[in-house]
């Protein structure tokens, strides 16, 4: 299966954006990029001291990952990026209008565990509390597909997969 559109791999942290997203580009057939390569330093050094990002802080960062969407319009592309808001969401579909979100989603525990057990990554566990109440759900308006996190990371893919083809549909 190949998609001529962008496909944004959403969640709070610990859902397994970074996982799921290159296994989702391969399936598709079409490039990945880590949305987390997007940040500026200032929002590493901030989110590593526990601090959560603020909307300044986000908007050059979406601004960028959008660029990188835009640019991929028509031949496809997945690219990981929390979000959490519609407005964040919103600012993606401006750079990239035919976006697509595919929202990873789970038990808090289970995450919680997850993110606990994953090494070199700059987020906290901390700061999971913030994500949780930032996060604001795809809408009936707004084109994307939810999938829960449980399982492997294949069978989330394959979940994934399954979706996004019934929403081509």
């Amino acid at each position: 299966m190949t998609t001529p559109h962008v496909v944004v791999v959403m969640g709070v942290a610990g859902t397994g954006k970074t996982t799921i997203g290159p296994l989702l580009a391969d399936a598709l057939g079409v490039p990945y990029a880590e949305g987390d390569d997007f940040h500026p330093e200032a929002n590493i050094a901030k989110m590593s001291a526990g601090v959560p990002l603020d909307d300044a802080d986000r908007w050059p960062w979406l601004d960028a990952i959008g660029s990188w969407a835009h640019d991929r319009a028509g031949s496809g592309g997945v690219v990981s990026s929390s979000a959490l808001k519609r407005a964040y969401r919103d600012r993606l579909r401006a750079a990239a209008p035919n976006a697509v979100f595919l929202h990873l989603t789970g038990d808090r525990a289970l995450i919680e565990q997850r993110m606990a057990e994953r090494k070199g990554h700059f987020m906290p566990t901390r700061l999971l509390d913030s994500q949780f109440a930032t996060l604001q759900q795809l809408e009936e308006d707004e084109r994307g597909v939810a999938v829960d996190v449980s399982g492997t990371p294949e069978d989330i893919t394959g979940r994934a997969v399954v979706e996004l083809r019934r929403l081509d549909a």
